[in-house]
Protein backbone atom coordinates (compact mmCIF):
# COMPACT_ATOMS: atom_id res chain seq x y z
CA UNK A 1 0.00 0.00 0.00
CA UNK A 2 1.43 2.70 -0.94
CA UNK A 3 1.81 6.26 1.41
CA UNK A 4 -0.65 8.34 -0.38
CA UNK A 5 -3.22 5.37 -0.40
CA UNK A 6 -2.42 4.99 3.37
CA UNK A 7 -3.00 8.92 4.38
CA UNK A 8 -6.49 8.31 2.64
CA UNK A 9 -7.50 5.12 4.51
CA UNK A 10 -6.51 6.89 7.82
CA UNK A 11 -8.39 10.33 6.95
CA UNK A 12 -11.60 8.17 5.82
CA UNK A 13 -11.51 6.18 8.94
CA UNK A 14 -14.43 8.04 11.37
CA UNK A 15 -12.32 6.70 14.57
CA UNK A 16 -9.99 9.66 13.64
CA UNK A 17 -12.57 11.97 13.76
CA UNK A 18 -13.82 12.09 17.22
CA UNK A 19 -13.04 11.77 20.89
CA UNK A 20 -10.49 14.25 22.38
CA UNK A 21 -7.47 13.12 20.33
CA UNK A 22 -10.02 13.55 17.22
CA UNK A 23 -9.35 16.17 13.82
CA UNK A 24 -12.54 17.98 14.85
CA UNK A 25 -11.27 18.54 18.43
CA UNK A 26 -7.58 19.21 17.20
CA UNK A 27 -8.80 21.64 14.76
CA UNK A 28 -11.21 23.28 17.02
CA UNK A 29 -8.34 23.69 19.69
CA UNK A 30 -5.87 24.34 16.18
CA UNK A 31 -8.29 27.53 15.44
CA UNK A 32 -9.16 28.75 18.80
CA UNK A 33 -5.06 29.22 19.01
CA UNK A 34 -4.63 30.70 16.02
CA UNK A 35 -7.66 33.33 16.40
CA UNK A 36 -5.96 34.34 20.33
CA UNK A 37 -2.96 35.28 18.86
CA UNK A 38 -3.72 36.51 15.74
CA UNK A 39 -6.41 38.82 17.89
CA UNK A 40 -3.44 39.77 20.19
CA UNK A 41 -1.11 40.52 17.81
CA UNK A 42 -3.05 42.64 16.16
CA UNK A 43 -4.19 44.52 19.72
CA UNK A 44 -0.35 44.83 20.01
CA UNK A 45 1.29 45.73 15.78
CA UNK A 46 -1.89 48.29 14.71
CA UNK A 47 -2.29 50.75 17.14
CA UNK A 48 1.46 51.40 17.04
CA UNK A 49 1.80 51.02 13.36
CA UNK A 50 -1.09 53.17 12.59
CA UNK A 51 -0.28 56.13 15.00
CA UNK A 52 3.00 56.27 13.34
CA UNK A 53 1.98 55.56 9.93
CA UNK A 54 -0.23 59.22 10.61
CA UNK A 55 2.63 61.04 12.32
CA UNK A 56 5.54 60.10 9.81
CA UNK A 57 8.03 59.27 12.83
CA UNK A 58 9.63 56.33 13.84
CA UNK A 59 8.23 53.99 11.92
CA UNK A 60 11.22 52.59 9.93
CA UNK A 61 12.83 52.13 13.25
CA UNK A 62 9.41 50.03 14.65
CA UNK A 63 9.58 48.14 11.30
CA UNK A 64 13.26 47.01 11.12
CA UNK A 65 12.72 45.93 15.03
CA UNK A 66 10.04 43.84 14.31
CA UNK A 67 11.79 42.46 11.12
CA UNK A 68 14.50 41.28 12.84
CA UNK A 69 12.04 38.74 14.48
CA UNK A 70 11.33 36.97 11.33
CA UNK A 71 14.81 36.21 11.55
CA UNK A 72 14.53 34.32 14.82
CA UNK A 73 13.30 30.46 14.24
CA UNK A 74 9.77 30.24 16.35
CA UNK A 75 10.97 26.88 17.74
CA UNK A 76 13.78 28.55 19.63
CA UNK A 77 11.80 31.20 20.98
CA UNK A 78 9.16 28.47 22.27
CA UNK A 79 12.20 26.63 23.61
CA UNK A 80 13.75 29.55 25.43
CA UNK A 81 10.12 30.52 27.16
CA UNK A 82 9.99 26.92 28.24
CA UNK A 83 13.29 27.51 30.02
CA UNK A 84 11.51 30.71 31.76
CA UNK A 85 8.80 30.96 34.31
CA UNK A 86 6.15 31.87 31.58
CA UNK A 87 6.67 28.23 30.76
CA UNK A 88 4.61 27.13 33.56
CA UNK A 89 1.97 29.28 32.20
CA UNK A 90 -0.02 26.12 29.92
CA UNK A 91 -0.14 27.76 26.99
CA UNK A 92 1.71 30.43 27.84
CA UNK A 93 5.17 30.46 25.92
CA UNK A 94 2.81 29.02 22.26
CA UNK A 95 0.77 32.05 22.69
CA UNK A 96 4.03 34.49 23.06
CA UNK A 97 6.10 33.12 20.31
CA UNK A 98 3.48 32.86 17.58
CA UNK A 99 2.41 36.47 18.69
CA UNK A 100 6.06 37.45 17.84
CA UNK A 101 6.22 35.44 14.80
CA UNK A 102 2.67 37.46 13.59
CA UNK A 103 3.86 41.05 14.59
CA UNK A 104 5.67 41.47 12.00
CA UNK A 105 3.56 41.54 8.71
CA UNK A 106 1.04 43.10 10.75
CA UNK A 107 3.20 45.87 11.65
CA UNK A 108 5.04 46.42 8.16
CA UNK A 109 1.96 45.99 6.33
CA UNK A 110 -0.10 48.45 8.40
CA UNK A 111 2.89 51.15 8.60
CA UNK A 112 3.31 50.79 4.28
CA UNK A 113 -0.28 51.19 3.73
CA UNK A 114 -0.61 54.38 6.16
CA UNK A 115 2.18 56.06 4.49
CA UNK A 116 1.08 55.54 1.34
CA UNK A 117 -2.18 57.09 1.16
CA UNK A 118 -2.27 60.19 -1.53
CA UNK A 119 -0.62 63.05 0.27
CA UNK A 120 -2.96 64.93 -1.50
CA UNK A 121 -5.27 63.59 -0.02
CA UNK A 122 -4.59 63.83 3.40
CA UNK A 123 -4.05 67.80 2.45
CA UNK A 124 -7.65 68.70 1.44
CA UNK A 125 -8.94 66.49 4.42
CA UNK A 126 -6.60 68.79 6.94
CA UNK A 127 -7.41 71.70 4.64
CA UNK A 128 -11.38 71.15 5.28
CA UNK A 129 -10.42 71.58 9.10
CA UNK A 130 -10.16 68.06 10.20
CA UNK A 131 -8.35 67.10 13.05
CA UNK A 132 -5.34 64.21 13.48
CA UNK A 133 -8.12 61.97 14.81
CA UNK A 134 -10.94 62.48 11.90
CA UNK A 135 -8.08 62.48 9.69
CA UNK A 136 -7.00 59.05 11.13
CA UNK A 137 -9.58 57.12 11.21
CA UNK A 138 -12.03 58.81 8.21
CA UNK A 139 -9.51 59.13 5.58
CA UNK A 140 -6.12 57.49 6.21
CA UNK A 141 -7.34 54.39 7.82
CA UNK A 142 -9.60 53.44 5.24
CA UNK A 143 -7.04 54.25 2.34
CA UNK A 144 -5.22 52.19 3.99
CA UNK A 145 -7.36 49.30 4.83
CA UNK A 146 -6.41 46.75 1.59
CA UNK A 147 -3.02 46.65 2.75
CA UNK A 148 -3.68 46.12 6.59
CA UNK A 149 -5.65 43.07 6.23
CA UNK A 150 -3.38 42.23 3.62
CA UNK A 151 -1.33 41.93 6.45
CA UNK A 152 -4.03 40.74 8.47
CA UNK A 153 -4.16 37.75 6.17
CA UNK A 154 -0.66 36.87 5.98
CA UNK A 155 -0.06 36.56 9.99
CA UNK A 156 -3.73 34.39 10.10
CA UNK A 157 -2.26 31.91 7.59
CA UNK A 158 1.81 32.06 8.76
CA UNK A 159 -0.17 31.48 12.40
CA UNK A 160 -2.41 28.25 11.05
CA UNK A 161 1.15 26.95 9.58
CA UNK A 162 3.40 27.81 12.48
CA UNK A 163 0.77 26.65 15.51
CA UNK A 164 1.51 22.92 14.93
CA UNK A 165 4.68 23.75 17.17
CA UNK A 166 1.97 23.62 20.40
CA UNK A 167 2.05 20.20 20.12
CA UNK A 168 5.69 20.05 21.29
CA UNK A 169 5.23 22.18 24.47
CA UNK A 170 2.24 19.35 25.17
CA UNK A 171 -0.48 22.32 23.82
CA UNK A 172 -3.73 20.94 21.19
CA UNK A 173 -3.89 21.88 17.87
CA UNK A 174 -3.29 19.51 14.68
CA UNK A 175 0.20 19.35 15.61
CA UNK A 176 -0.40 16.82 17.93
CA UNK A 177 -1.84 14.23 14.96
CA UNK A 178 1.73 14.88 13.69
CA UNK A 179 4.03 14.47 16.75
CA UNK A 180 1.43 11.26 17.45
CA UNK A 181 2.15 10.14 14.06
CA UNK A 182 6.11 10.32 14.83
CA UNK A 183 5.44 8.54 18.23
CA UNK A 184 3.41 5.61 16.47
CA UNK A 185 6.12 5.46 13.73
CA UNK A 186 2.66 5.76 10.98
CA UNK A 187 4.01 7.74 8.07
CA UNK A 188 0.39 8.16 6.88
CA UNK A 189 -0.79 9.59 10.17
CA UNK A 190 1.84 12.65 9.99
CA UNK A 191 1.22 12.76 6.39
CA UNK A 192 -2.67 12.87 7.11
CA UNK A 193 -2.08 15.61 9.79
CA UNK A 194 0.56 17.66 7.64
CA UNK A 195 -2.42 17.83 5.14
CA UNK A 196 -5.00 18.54 7.30
CA UNK A 197 -2.85 22.01 8.11
CA UNK A 198 -2.04 22.76 4.59
CA UNK A 199 -5.91 22.35 3.96
CA UNK A 200 -7.12 24.62 7.04
CA UNK A 201 -4.16 27.19 5.64
CA UNK A 202 -5.85 27.32 2.09
CA UNK A 203 -9.49 27.91 3.47
CA UNK A 204 -8.11 31.11 5.90
CA UNK A 205 -6.42 31.96 2.78
CA UNK A 206 -9.75 32.04 0.77
CA UNK A 207 -12.12 33.36 3.45
CA UNK A 208 -9.70 36.26 3.66
CA UNK A 209 -10.08 36.60 -0.44
CA UNK A 210 -13.77 36.31 -0.81
CA UNK A 211 -13.91 38.69 2.19
CA UNK A 212 -11.62 41.18 0.36
CA UNK A 213 -13.75 40.62 -2.80
CA UNK A 214 -17.09 41.69 -1.03
CA UNK A 215 -15.64 44.91 0.31
CA UNK A 216 -17.38 48.15 -0.22
CA UNK A 217 -15.94 49.18 -3.49
CA UNK A 218 -14.48 52.34 -1.66
CA UNK A 219 -11.97 50.32 0.29
CA UNK A 220 -10.91 48.14 -2.40
CA UNK A 221 -10.11 51.55 -4.68
CA UNK A 222 -7.58 52.26 -1.76
CA UNK A 223 -5.42 49.20 -3.09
Amino acid sequence: MSTLTATWTWLADPAHWSGDNGVWHRLLQHLVLTVVCLVISCLIALPVALVLGHLGKGGALAVNISNVGRAVPTFAVLVLLLLTPVGDWGEGPTVVALVLFAVPPLLTNAYVGMREVDRSVVQAARGMGMTGRQLLLRVEVPLALPLIMNGVRIAAVQLVATATIAALAGGGGLGRIITAGFNLASTPQVVAGALLVAVFALLVEGVFEIAERRAPARTRAGR
